[in-house]
């Protein structure tokens, strides 16, 4: 017969357990107050992100040049100066093929879309032009009827085009300021905190400042394997643009999610006006394998080994920051789980006991001597921490 509950000890476990859940609410209310503070300053916050991801990846030139004696403003001009040289650079090796080759493309698009219609017109769809002529007008009448909403469309495009080029111009200034006073920080923010926040919080700002550059060129290397592989596979099929396609399938690998789509269907449709559908859909199939093993092999293996974290972590942080935040959420995903990571991690040095002291007295598993007799000292065994 089971022996019946302590009365004391369940008592003493559903206090526990009430503590615990008024605790962790009051964390989880305190992190949503965060994040609506967050939400709310988005406007300051967002240029502030992208600024830290820019000097990520121009610091170690900023930090050569100030080691060979330049003074910190000259080199983060000279700095910010080959960032944007270099950002023209991507923009005029994918704008000036693609505008040299512009009337090729429209002809090839004209092509196309006689093919298609003239596939339409055969078994098994039989798409006759007087059915083409009433879907055309039936598409242009639900057009004129929502000028409207096209209008509001419009207006808030252009919106948002302007507010990413304010974002763009305040987190380039930042960015320059990042490089010229960025070493400073620390021991500005160390003179600021009180007591142990002094100690505390600059440790784990530089530790999460590593982290983000381990983030930032995981992802470089990424989107290099992406532009690599679709890059040969756009070769092979003598595609033409193959180069554009290739820098702009780099670029693009920074944008999770959009930026692969955006990629992968420019060359599918370049593909298919220029060479034909069998080779669009090989490109297709070219770009659907490197995505599958980009997303589910090669990015959470290099940026689970570059972060700490593991590869399940790193799919399920993408999946949920893109269902709470969309592109945005899941760009930010990956380096602010692994800031978190940071943060606990440090937490659990700090509250880490002391480690505990070999017992003496406690003999190891084997037991008696090598020679059998047992009389010898026992061989003790440090317990890890």
């Amino acid at each position: 017969m089971p022996a019946p509950l302590s009365s004391t000890k369940t008592a003493s476990a559903l206090r526990t357990a009430a503590r615990v859940s008024a605790e962790s609410l009051l964390v989880l209310l305190m992190a949503a107050v965060a994040l609506w503070i967050l939400g709310r300053m988005w406007s300051v916050v967002w240029p502030l992100i992208v600024a830290l991801f820019l000097t990520t990846m121009t610091w170690p030139l900023a930090h050569f040049l100030r080691r060979l004696g330049w003074a910190p403003a000259l080199a983060a001009a000279v700095v910010t100066v080959l960032f944007l040289v270099a950002v023209a650079g991507i923009v005029a090796l994918i704008a000036v093929p693609v505008a040299s080759q512009s009337g090729e493309l429209a002809d090839g698009v004209v092509e196309g879309i006689q093919k298609l219609r003239e596939w339409a017109a055969g078994p098994p769809l039989n798409i006759g032009d007087d059915q083409i002529s009433k879907g055309f007008d039936a598409a242009v009448a639900r057009v004129q009827d929502s000028v409207g909403s096209m209008v509001t469309t419009v207006v808030t495009g252009v919106s948002t085009v302007f507010n990413g080029l304010v974002t763009a111009v305040l987190a380039l200034f930042l960015m320059f300021f990042f490089l010229k006073d960025g070493p400073r920080f620390l021991p500005w923010l160390t003179r600021q905190l009180p007591g142990r926040l002094a100690t505390d919080v600059p440790v784990v700002v530089e530790r999460g400042w590593d982290t983000l550059g381990a983030f930032v060129r995981s992802q470089a290397f990424v989107g290099l394997l992406d532009a690599v592989f679709i890059g040969l596979g756009l070769w092979f099929l003598d595609v033409p643009l193959v180069l554009p396609l290739a820098v702009l399938t780099f670029v693009s690998a920074f944008v999770p999610i959009v930026g692969a789509l955006f990629a992968g269907l420019v060359a599918v449709l370049i593909a298919l006006v220029s060479n034909g559908l069998t080779d669009a859909l090989l490109v297709l199939a070219i770009i659907v394998v490197v995505q599958q093993l980009e997303g589910n092999v090669f990015q959470p293996m290099i940026q689970s080994r570059g972060l700490g974290l593991h590869a399940a972590v790193v799919l399920l942080a993408v999946t949920l920051g893109g269902s709470l935040a969309g592109i945005v959420g899941s760009l930010l995903a990956v380096p602010a789980a692994a800031l978190v990571a940071v943060v606990w991690n440090y937490v659990r040095e700090q509250l880490a006991g002391p480690p505990r002291e070999p017992d003496a007295e406690e003999p190891t598993a084997e037991g008696p001597n090598a020679d059998g007799s047992g009389t010898g000292e026992p061989h003790t065994t440090a317990v890890p921490s």
